[in-house]
Order: structure tokens, then C-alpha cells, then sequence
């Protein structure tokens, strides 16, 4: 089964503009980064059960500099992961 948060107009998979949007709402802090605790809030807020584990996993595969945050270029590397790994859809834009 494939869960993927909706478009906004809730017909389709995100492209990963849209996708990159979702994310940003859950940056608490606006320092236009992820951080693994707002990558728990992002898993929980799409029904999947251990979000610290995931988290973990996706920000070691997502970080390449490995400062402990998912910035703009590394978005890529998150959604690869969230496609593997979380069985997440984002479709091309």
C-alpha cells in the first residue's frame, strides 16, 4: 500500500515542489531546514508508527554534509529515501 500526502487540491500524488511546501509547514523554527524532530512530526502526520526510528534513518541517508539537518539540496536525498523506504509518492513536476 502506498500512502503519499495529497496535492493541494487532494487529486494526485505531490510533485516535489508541492512536496518540498509540505515539508516547510513543518519547519517550527523557519530556519528553511529539517531537523530529525520535525521529521518525526512529518512521519507521525502521515499515519506511520516509529517516527524516531524513521527519522533517524532518513536523516542519516538524507544529510550529505551531516550538519544533522535536511536543507534544500539535500531534499532530493529525502525524498529518494521517503520512495524506498516509506513507500511515499512524489511524482515529477
Amino acid at each position: 500500500m502506498t500512502i503519499s500526502p495529497p496535492s493541494p487540491d487532494g487529486t494526485r500524488p505531490m510533485n516535489l515542489e508541492e512536496f518540498k511546501n509540505f515539508l516547510k509547514k513543518f519547519d517550527g523554527n523557519k530556519d528553511n531546514r529539517i531537523s530529525k524532530e520535525e521529521l518525526q512530526d512529518i512521519i507521525r502526520s502521515n499515519g506511520k508508527w516509529f517516527s524516531g526510528w524513521k527519522s533517524k534513518r532518513a536523516l542519516s541517508h538524507a544529510d550529505a554534509n551531516r550538519d544533522g539537518f535536511i536543507d534544500d539540496k539535500e531534499m532530493i536525498n529525502l525524498v529518494e529515501f521517503a520512495k524506498k523506504q516509506l513507500n511515499l509518492t512524489v511524482v515529477a513536476n
